[in-house]
């Protein structure tokens, strides 16, 4: 086990324990006025989700996909260790700034109001940035082609099919209040 898998498990517990489960927990409590998730959105999510903290953790306490193991330099770690840190603090960020409004899934709650402050402000969808950070440091942590890039390979269909129709809902939901704060924001990198 490198040091890349220890940060690696300690930043999935971090993001478990600290920042996702909390969240959870409020959530259970909430009540949905428009749910636009489909079936082949819950076999992608969990697709993703297995690729995302699964694969990768049995890969890194067991030997069965070491055939697809791959060398990087040492400095690609720590540039992986970077963004992985990024990665966190900005799923952090986004849900603390989302607060009560924060959803497991693509819907809308009751008494949901459109944030546009914090990260917000500066990106529409930082929840989906972050996976994208995370799925960038993945395989400069985790160095194998099945643990390390099937996140970022899953990822990516996840998100071309699910953004258009979550920003669909939401023009539906807030109109012109979503439409002027989409001509403010990215989707996933700030204006600078």
């Amino acid at each position: 086990m490198s040091i890349f898998d220890v940060i690696w498990i300690i930043g999935l517990l971090i993001y478990q324990i600290a920042i996702y489960i909390p969240r959870v927990r409020e959530y259970k409590a909430k009540k949905r006025v428009a749910l636009v998730a489909r079936p082949g959105d819950i076999i992608l999510e969990l697709s993703t989700w297995v690729f995302w903290q699964l694969i990768p953790f049995f890969y890194i306490f067991g030997e069965w996909l070491s055939f697809a193991d791959y060398t990087l330099p040492y400095w690609a770690g720590w540039i992986g260790v970077l963004l992985f840190t990024a990665s966190l603090w900005l799923y952090k960020r986004a849900y603390a700034d989302l607060g009560s409004n924060w959803s497991a899934r693509m819907e809308i709650l009751t008494k949901q109001v459109l944030v546009t402050k914090g990260v917000y402000a500066h990106l529409r969808h930082p929840v989906y940035a972050a996976m994208f950070i995370w799925a960038i440091a993945q395989p400069l942590l985790i160095h194998n082609w099945i643990a390390g890039f099937g996140l970022l390979i899953l990822f990516i269909p996840l998100y071309l099919t699910r953004m258009p129709r979550e920003e669909k809902m939401m023009l539906e939901h807030f109109g012109e209040e979503y439409r002027a704060y989409m001509k403010k924001t990215n989707r996933l990198i700030p204006y600078l």
